[in-house]
């Protein structure tokens, strides 16, 4: 009975890994899209048809290019980085809230402050293994941008850890039957939702990214396969920075259609503010990430904590 458990869980973590790859796919796909119609021309569209097939067209492209390495860079952490980032992207998918009970483990929010964490040591191996200075500039600035916006993360976590009493995902699913916790908390939302885009390095935070200054920023001496394990470990941060946001905040039913329609308009939101917002300039980054976030998140922390012991004490 065990073996039989264990082949369903590896073949359940190999589907949902095989789904999210088919996904970060069609995510760029949409992107290009998107941008091409908010710039009023047509994006990819001479692949196949509407341009469908063009995202594996251009894997096909990017992992069949010659690999390439600067001749001053550390081999071995110059080509680990861009795998261990992209494992760490796919692995933190474990926490997807199953009733089957495939992946699912109590310590979900914790599982995923830990990947979230050990994100920020691909980053920095990347900029620092490529012995650039461009590359080594980006990666400090994402390392900054990136433990910054994590406290702000952990904190509205925690808040929400005392509303359900629980590190469970599927616990906030119980939890919204009544109500959407986006209808009691609409600070922390969209706290949540520009912390999202400083964490998965996007628009308007993409400092570890600044073409206009940063010649590419912490990625600039990767091409063809290097690059595209990159690229697609953040797409696939989106799409789960993405799915954590319905869970949070919009009433998950994951049986439903209706909680993909939700994803995939989260993910529009990423593209939707690429195409609309310019990039903040980098001490006010770190301003709203300190003085305005981070006191916002304690006084909500410290105001559910105090419902929870009214609550324990009274009820």
């Amino acid at each position: 009975m065990m073996t039989k458990d264990l082949v369903l869980g590896v073949v359940g973590s190999l589907l949902l890994v095989i789904c999210v790859l088919v996904g970060v796919a069609f995510l760029t796909l949409l992107e290009r899209k998107v941008l091409g119609y908010i710039q009023i021309r047509k994006g990819p569209n001479k692949v196949g048809i509407w341009g469908i097939p063009q995202p594996f067209a251009d894997a096909i492209k990017l992992f069949s290019k010659e690999q390439t390495y600067p001749v001053a860079s550390n081999y071995a952490p110059y080509y680990l980085s861009p795998v261990f980032s992209l494992f760490l992207a796919l692995v933190v998918w474990l926490v997807f809230p199953l009733w089957v009970g495939m992946n699912n483990f109590g310590l979900g929010l914790m599982f995923f402050l830990s990947c979230t964490s050990l994100g920020v040591y691909t980053v920095m191996m990347a900029g620092w293994a490529s012995n650039s200075n461009y590359a080594l500039l980006g990666g400090l600035r994402a390392v900054a941008q990136t433990i910054s916006y994590e406290v702000s993360l952990a904190l509205i976590l925690l808040s929400f850890v005392f509303l359900v009493q629980g590190y469970n995902l599927l616990e906030f699913s119980k939890g919204q039957e009544g109500i959407w916790f986006v209808c009691l908390t609409i600070p922390l939302a969209l706290m949540w939702l520009s912390s999202c885009l400083a964490e998965t390095n996007r628009t308007p935070f993409d400092f570890a990214e600044g073409e206009s200054e940063l010649v590419s920023g912490f990625n600039v001496e990767y091409s063809s396969g290097g690059f595209a394990l990159i690229f697609m470990a953040e797409y696939a941060s989106i799409l789960f920075m993405s799915m954590l946001f319905v869970v949070l905040f919009l009433g998950p039913n994951i049986w439903g259609l209706v909680f993909f329609l939700k994803l995939v308009f989260l993910s529009f939101v990423f593209i939707w503010v690429r195409g609309t917002l310019p990039r903040y300039r980098y001490d006010k980054l770190m301003f709203l990430a300190w003085k305005s976030y981070l006191p916002v998140a304690l006084n909500f922390l410290v105001f559910f904590s105090g419902c929870l012991v009214f609550i324990v004490y009274y009820y």
